[in-house]
């Protein structure tokens, strides 16, 4: 019992235990990079020159045409 620690676990246990820990956070972090450069792609946190308002602009136009496809009667007096 004295090869024990506080954890319970021998010396061994503990280094296999890490490797696992260290091997699943580095897996860990290689996703979550992945995932951030795929929403940066996807999205810039950082607004060029003209803002977020081209996309805004864009997100409402693609909106209007998909209203106008599905429901054509609700849109005859707009511009």
């Amino acid at each position: 019992m004295a090869d024990k620690s506080v954890t319970g676990l021998t010396e061994d246990e503990a280094l296999e235990f890490h490797g696992i820990f260290m091997m699943s956070f580095a897996a860990f972090i290689l996703v979550a990079i992945v995932a951030h450069f795929l929403a940066w792609s996807w999205r810039p946190w950082i607004p060029g020159p003209e803002g977020y308002s081209w996309q805004v602009g864009m997100i409402v136009d693609q909106a209007k045409v998909l209203a106008q496809t599905y429901v054509p009667f609700a849109f005859t007096n707009l511009g």
